[in-house]
């Protein structure tokens, strides 16, 4: 028994030796965070969107103690994902691996690069779900979160199995309430976004909506209480183009309900440059309209 626990300290130790030269410390003005090398050749490293919210520049540790200045190519609020580019000289990439496989109670470690050596901190897989979007208009292909929160200075690490390989990049101000790893197929996506744009683009109408109380007639009719109350609409804007006036609820989106302004966030994502069928609310009467979407 003691030669089998022995044997798993090894395979954990052996894990972050494999991983750990692409954990980075990134310099903060209050706490250090961590960054991880995505791609090595080309110079590219991944953080979170919220340690470099109003920066175009960061400073990055290597793993040897290197100090090296990086720049922003881009940052995804909505996946609180960041995309830096730094000299390539020694920089090591951890494999990435796929969330397929992955089950709730499998052993991972955390890690991170707060301060001058590689941290890691032992978790179970906790829960996984399907693609789900977040608060902020993105969307995570897997929803991956481990059994307890992650130590502070963490987020910008990776997630690793025990074979060394990264499950995905951690963070803490994603959702509240939750720590979540945000998964490889995610980061995929959104570095060749912001590769190719410098940001990830979505879906917008150009108004100012707020949740409110559908009259009780109008909520049995549609089967639903609420909706998105248009306090405000941009000039020049998809919506106003397409008609959308103050005072107008929005209730659904291509046949989808739209309760408040978290659903109208989510469904306007993936629908940038199109035209969508909505319902509206307006003068107490349920109208059929086209609304154009924008991208922004």
């Amino acid at each position: 028994m003691a030669n089998r626990a022995i044997d798993w300290s090894e395979e954990l130790a052996a894990a972050v030796e494999a991983a750990g030269p692409g954990v980075l410390r990134l310099a903060r003005h209050r706490y250090p965070g961590s960054a991880t090398v995505w791609d090595a050749k080309a110079g590219l490293v991944v953080t979170t969107s919220h340690a470099v919210a109003s920066d175009d520049s960061a400073r990055l540790t290597l793993a040897g103690g290197q100090e090296r200045d990086a720049q922003v190519v881009g940052r995804d609020p909505g996946t609180d994902l960041a995309l830096l580019r730094t000299d390539p000289t020694e920089l090591a990439a951890p494999a990435f691996r796929e969330a397929d496989g992955l089950k709730v109670g499998h052993a991972a470690l955390a890690l991170g690069r707060p301060g001058q050596s590689v941290r890691a901190s032992f978790r179970i897989i906790g829960v996984l779900g399907s693609d789900v979007r977040t608060p902020w208009g993105g969307r995570l292909e897997r929803y991956v979160e481990t059994d307890r929160g992650f130590p502070r200075g963490f987020s910008g690490g990776p997630l690793i199995d025990l074979e060394g390989r990264a499950i995905g990049i951690n963070t803490s101000a994603l959702l509240r309430g939750a720590d979540l790893t945000v998964p490889t197929a995610t980061v995929r996506r959104v570095v060749a976004e912001l590769l190719a744009h410098g940001a990830v683009k979505r879906g917008f109408l150009g108004v100012a909506v707020h949740r409110v109380r559908l009259p009780d007639g109008v909520a049995a009719s549609l089967g639903q209480k609420s909706g998105a109350l248009v306090v405000g609409v941009d000039d020049g804007s998809p919506a106003a183009r397409s008609g959308l006036v103050l005072g107008d609820v929005l209730v659904a989106l291509d046949g989808r309900p739209v309760a408040g302004p978290d659903d109208l966030r989510e469904l306007l994502t993936d629908r940038r440059g199109v035209e969508v069928d909505a319902r509206i609310v307006r003068v107490g009467k349920v109208e059929s309209i086209r609304l154009a979407v924008g991208e922004a």
